[in-house]
Parts: structure tokens; C-alpha cells; sequence
């Protein structure tokens, strides 16, 4: 399994990456947002990987963030959702929005990708509103490590009896507020401030 590839970029389109590492060129499909962040043909790469084995083809997929990784992972675990449909999601919300969309339920929001239509959009955003329930996501939306402040603080309201989703979204309104830096005491106390708000 490939996990990432570091290289310079040798060509690049509106959805895929020519990476060259070391004279083997990868072909690897992207959303556009990290297509645009790779800078200009030439320049070194590194790009974090997730390969998919089909009967018919081999595809990797790169990602400039660990956060979008892992949210590409999480939308391919919904029926329906392909590593292309994937990528339109995450061309057009960044994780950060993707998790706000997913805990509030907004469909429309999720709707916005191309290929995306109003059935599937729900089903992203009720399935994956389960996955993301009990997991706190850090300011990236990508999920809090176990035992991190944030994934404490969502512990937390959720004994409050707040519901999972609702706990996540209000510790990453705070943890976004707070910074990197913050306490356990200070997350939580912002975060019910923001949860109560809601």
C-alpha cells in the first residue's frame, strides 16, 4: 500500500497530479483545492496517499492534509460514494466545513458537489453523522486523537447530555476559538457557552 509520495510535480490538471519520484511518474487524483495548493509544475511534493484496488483498475488518490484523508475514507464508507464523488466533495468543503455540514445536517450544503444530488447528500450526512458522533474533530475536522483535550471535552458533553454530534461540533467551534493550546477546562467551558447558543 502506498501512504504518500514525495516528488516533484511533473504535470498537473484541474483533478489529477503527475508526481515524478525518483523517475517512476505517479498519476494521482486530487480535489481541486489541493491541486491548487500544490504550487507550479517543477517545485518539490509531498502529497499523503490512499490507493484503491478495483477488479479493473488500480487508482491512488492524494491528499495535501491528513484531515482530508481522512475524511476522503470516511465518504468512501458510504454506499454510493466513489473516490471521485469523494474528491468533488472535498474540492468544494474544506474538512473543517465538511464537519459543521455533516453535524448539522446540512444536506444542501453537501449537495453542492457535483454528482452529489439531494438523496445522497442525505445519506452522507445521516450515516456519517453516526461515524463522527462520538469522535471528537480537532480544528481541522479531522478526528481528535483518543485522550486529547478535545476528545475529552466532547466526553464531557456528552455526559452533560449533550448528544454526540452537537458535543463534537461545539468543541470544534471552541477548539478553532482557542487554538492548539488549549486546556481541557477552558474547551469545555467555551464549548458549552457555543453549545448552548445552538
Amino acid at each position: 500500500m502506498i501512504a504518500r509520495l514525495n516528488g516533484v510535480l511533473a504535470e498537473a490538471g484541474a483533478d489529477h497530479l503527475v508526481l515524478d519520484v525518483q523517475g517512476v511518474g505517479y498519476l494521482v487524483q486530487v480535489s481541486s483545492r489541493t491541486a491548487t495548493a500544490v504550487g507550479a509544475v517543477g517545485g518539490q511534493v509531498l502529497l499523503l496517499t490512499e490507493m484503491q484496488v478495483r477488479e479493473d483498475s488500480i487508482t491512488l488518490f492524494g491528499f495535501g492534509s491528513g484531515p482530508e484523508r481522512e475524511w476522503f475514507r470516511l465518504l468512501t464508507g458510504v454506499q454510493g460514494v466513489g473516490g471521485r464523488v469523494a474528491l468533488a466533495i472535498l474540492s468544494v468543503l474544506e474538512p473543517g466545513e465538511l464537519a459543521r455540514a455533516v453535524s448539522q445536517g446540512d444536506k444542501a450544503m453537501i449537495a453542492r458537489a457535483q454528482g452529489v444530488g439531494p438523496k445522497l447528500a442525505q445519506r452522507i450526512a445521516m450515516e456519517l453523522k453516526d461515524k463522527i458522533g462520538g469522535v471528537a474533530l480537532g480544528p481541522a475536522g479531522a478526528p481528535a486523537p483518543a485522550g486529547s483535550a478535545d476528545a475529552d471535552a466532547v466526553s464531557a458533553l456528552a455526559n452533560l447530555g449533550f448528544r454526540p454530534a452537537e458535543a463534537s461540533a461545539a468543541v470544534a467551534a471552541a477548539a478553532d476559538e482557542l487554538g492548539p493550546a488549549a486546556t481541557l477546562d477552558a474547551l469545555v467551558r467555551l464549548a458549552l457557552r457555543k453549545a448552548s447558543r445552538a
